[in-house]
C-alpha cells in the first residue's frame, strides 16, 4: 500500500554530512605531562557538549583542586586508574567505570598507579574547550621546566570558568 498524499509530497531529507574534524581534534595538546585530545569541540555541538580524552602518567603534576559552576563533567576510565577526590570523598576510577562531577563540586585527581591512565571526559554543556588547555600549556611552557606561576594558572582557570579551591 502506498503512502498518503501528504507522505508522498514530503521532501526527502538531505543525507547527513558530519562536520570536518577540527585541527585540534587531530593534534594533541600537551600541558606538562598531561596530554589532551579533543574528539568533539563545543562548536561542533552548538555548545551542547565537549568530548575529550586525556592521559595522565604515574605521579604527574596535575591541576589544583577546583570546581566549575556552569557545567557537569562526566568521566569514563579507559585505561589505568586515577584517584579522584570530589567534595572530600576519595575513590579510584578503574577502566569501564564512570562518575559524574556535578556543578560546584570541588575536585582533583592523581595517578597513584604504575601505568598511564586514560580517561574520557564529557563536559555538558560544552563550555570548556581546547583554549583552556592551550592557555595552561603556555603557562607551563613559560616556566621553562620549573614550577609554573600559580597565580597565572589560577587566572587561566578563572578565565575559563574554573574556580581554584
Amino acid at each position: 500500500m502506498s503512502g498518503s498524499p501528504e507522505q508522498s509530497a514530503m521532501p526527502t531529507a538531505a543525507p547527513y554530512s558530519p562536520p570536518a574534524p577540527t585541527p585540534s581534534a587531530a593534534a594533541p595538546i600537551v600541558a606538562g605531562a598531561i596530554v589532551v585530545r579533543f574528539l568533539v569541540e563545543p562548536e561542533q555541538t552548538r555548545g551542547g557538549l565537549a568530548l575529550f580524552e586525556f592521559d595522565v602518567p604515574p605521579g604527574a603534576k596535575v591541576p589544583a583542586a577546583h570546581s566549575h559552576d556552569a557545567y557537569e563533567e562526566t568521566l569514563y576510565a579507559l585505561r589505568g586508574r586515577l584517584t579522584w577526590t570530589v567534595d572530600g570523598a576519595r575513590f579510584a576510577l578503574a577502566p569501564g567505570e564512570c562518575t559524574v562531577i556535578p556543578r560546584g563540586a570541588v575536585h582533583r585527581f592523581d595517578n597513584l598507579g604504575e601505568e598511564t591512565a586514560t580517561t574520557l571526559a564529557v563536559i555538558t554543556p560544552g563550555l570548556l574547550g581546547p583554549a583552556y588547555f592551550h592557555d595552561v600549556a603556555a603557562v607551563i611552557a613559560a616556566a621553562g621546566g620549573g614550577p609554573p606561576d600559580l597565580a597565572a594558572v589560577a587566572e587561566v582557570m578563572r578565565r575559563h570558568g574554573l574556580t581554584p579551591a
